[in-house]
């Protein structure tokens, strides 16, 4: 079973950069689709996507219609206009792949998609001060949940850090 993200036409470069480094953290695939309001290229994604984006998967589509053409699973839908919580979804139920659909900064899904799939349409939980949160908190906050129930424990390392070593923090024990 393998996780993916799906971003419909995002428009902000650092998020998408972000969510693309969450993606390879969490062996997701990213399915971003057109347009974007930003050239997928290293001069707009630079700082976010660092130098993680030689380890992404990923795949561009014309439109909405040309994903879901070509991709099946278990479609779980992100949006403010969500009814259910995502913390009630059972991702070990999915017998297919994992679809994490996400819409536009500014503006969402189309309603009418939203409105089509309303039983598969979660929201976030947040306080009354706030419409929603950041798309890329949003996707990571999803992936880590769709992967604490469904990603085999070995795909996901959890070995000490990797630039400092396993030992680094030792050094600044106190003696007693």
């Amino acid at each position: 079973m393998k996780l993916n993200v799906v971003l419909f036409e995002p428009e902000i470069p650092q998020n998408t950069g972000n969510i693309m480094r969450s993606c390879v953290g969490f062996h997701a695939k990213l399915h971003l689709i057109k347009p974007y309001g930003f050239a997928l290229d290293e001069k707009h994604l630079r700082r976010a996507r660092l130098d993680y984006f030689k380890y992404l998967e990923y795949e561009e589509y014309d439109n909405l219609e040309d994903f879901l053409k070509k991709n099946k699973g278990a479609f779980y839908i992100l949006s403010r206009y969500g009814h259910q919580s995502p913390k009630n979804i059972d991702f070990t139920k999915a017998k297919e792949d994992i679809y994490l659909i996400f819409g536009k900064e500014s503006t969402g899904l189309p309603y009418d998609f939203i409105a089509n799939n309303l039983d598969k349409t979660f929201r976030i939980p947040t306080t009354d001060k706030v419409r929603s949160l950041n798309l890329s908190n949003c996707v990571a906050i999803m992936l880590y949940l769709a992967s604490s129930q469904v990603i085999d424990e070995t795909l996901i390392s959890h070995e000490p850090d990797s630039l400092k070593g396993e030992f680094f923090i030792d050094q600044y024990k106190k003696e007693e």
